[in-house]
C-alpha cells in the first residue's frame, strides 16, 4: 500500500545533473546563459514580428507565433534552475518544487505536442484542401484550437503526478538527471512502481504517438497531394510552406519518444541526460532558426520592421 505524500521523509532532491562536468560549471553556465538569451530573443522576436504584421496575420503564422510563445515558457521551466545549478555547490529542489517543475516541463510539452499536431492539419488542409480552406481554418477556430491544445496539455499530467506524489522516498534523494522528471523521480521511489510506469507508458504513449502517427498521416496525404501539381514551381512551393514545420516535428519528437515511451524504469542514466540536454536545450534554440532561415515571408518582414525602426531613429 502506498503511503501518503506528506509521510515521505524526503524533503528536497539534489540534482546531480553531469558530476563529470561540475568542474567546467562557470564555463558551461555562460554557454547555456547564451544559448537561452538566443532562445528567449529569437522566440520574442518571431512573436512579435507576426503579431505586428498584418500581412502575417494568417492561421499558419498565428501557429508559428503560439509555438514560440511556448517555447518561451517551456526553456523558463527548466533552464533558469539549471543555470543557477550549475553555480552553486548545492544543486538542490525542494520536494513540491520538483513536483511542480515536473508537471509543468510535461505540460508545456503536451501542449507542444498537440501544437505541432494542429499546425499539420493547417498544412493539410491549405495544400490538400485550398478551396474550403478559408471557410474552415477561420480566425475563430484557430484560437479555438489553440486553447483546445494547451487545455488538454495542462490536464494530461496531472494523473501522474498524483500518482508520484504518494510514492515514499526514503532513501537517496539524488536525482540523476539535470531537471526534475518522471523516470529519474521513479528510480528514487521505496515501493513497487509499476502502476506508475504504466500509468507514464500510456499517457505518453497517448500524447507522443497519437499525435505524431496524426502528424504522419497528414504528410502522407500532403506529400501526394503535392506530387498532383503539374508544375515544379507549384510542387517546390507547396513543400517549403511544409519542411519547416516537418524539421521541427523530427527534432522534436524523436527524442521524447526514446525517453518517454517505454514499460521499464531501467534505463541508461547519461543517455537520458544527453536526450533532455538535445530537447530541453537544444531544440527550443532551433525553433526560431528553421522558421526565420526557411521562412521567407518572416525574414522579410522582420527586415521591413527593422529597416523603419531605423529610418524612424534617424529622423
Amino acid at each position: 500500500m502506498m503511503e501518503p505524500w506528506n509521510k515521505t521523509s524526503v524533503s528536497e532532491f539534489i540534482l546531480v545533473g553531469f558530476p563529470t562536468l561540475h568542474k567546467y560549471g562557470p564555463y558551461l553556465f555562460v554557454c547555456l546563459l547564451l544559448i537561452y538569451l538566443l532562445t528567449i530573443s529569437g522566440n520574442v522576436i518571431i512573436f512579435s514580428t507576426v503579431q505586428l504584421d498584418s500581412q502575417l496575420h494568417s492561421p499558419m503564422f498565428f501557429f508559428i507565433s503560439v509555438l514560440s510563445f511556448l517555447e518561451i515558457w517551456y526553456t523558463a521551466v527548466t533552464i533558469p534552475k539549471m543555470l543557477i545549478n550549475l553555480l552553486v555547490p548545492r544543486k538542490s529542489i525542494s520536494f513540491k518544487g520538483c513536483l511542480l517543475q515536473t508537471y509543468f516541463f510535461h505540460s508545456l510539452g503536451a501542449s507542444e505536442c498537440y501544437l505541432l499536431t494542429t499546425m499539420a492539419y493547417d498544412r493539410y488542409l491549405a495544400i490538400c484542401q485550398p478551396l474550403h480552406y478559408t471557410s474552415i481554418m477561420t480566425s475563430e477556430l484557430t484560437v479555438k484550437l489553440v486553447a483546445l491544445c494547451f487545455t488538454i496539455g495542462f490536464l494530461c499530467p496531472i494523473t501522474e503526478v498524483i500518482l508520484i506524489s504518494k510514492l515514499p522516498f526514503c532513501g537517496s534523494n539524488e536525482i540523476q538527471h539535470i531537471f526534475c522528471d518522471f523516470p529519474p523521480l521513479l528510480s528514487l521511489a521505496c515501493t513497487d512502481t509499476s502502476i506508475n510506469v504504466l500509468a507514464d507508458f500510456i499517457i505518453n504513449s497517448f500524447i507522443i504517438l497519437v499525435t505524431f502517427l496524426f502528424i504522419m498521416i497528414s504528410y502522407i496525404r500532403i506529400i501526394f497531394a503535392v506530387f498532383q501539381i503539374k508544375t515544379s514551381v507549384g510542387r517546390v512551393k507547396a513543400f517549403s510552406t511544409c519542411i519547416s514545420h516537418l524539421t521541427v516535428v523530427l527534432l522534436f519528437f524523436t527524442c521524447i519518444v526514446f525517453m518517454y515511451v517505454r514499460l521499464t524504469t531501467s534505463y541508461s542514466l547519461y543517455y537520458d541526460r544527453v536526450l533532455a540536454v538535445i530537447y530541453s536545450v537544444l531544440t527550443p534554440i532551433l525553433n526560431p532558426i528553421i522558421y526565420s532561415l526557411r521562412n521567407k515571408e518572416i525574414r522579410v518582414s522582420f527586415k521591413r520592421k527593422l529597416c523603419s525602426r531605423r529610418h524612424d531613429s534617424s529622423k
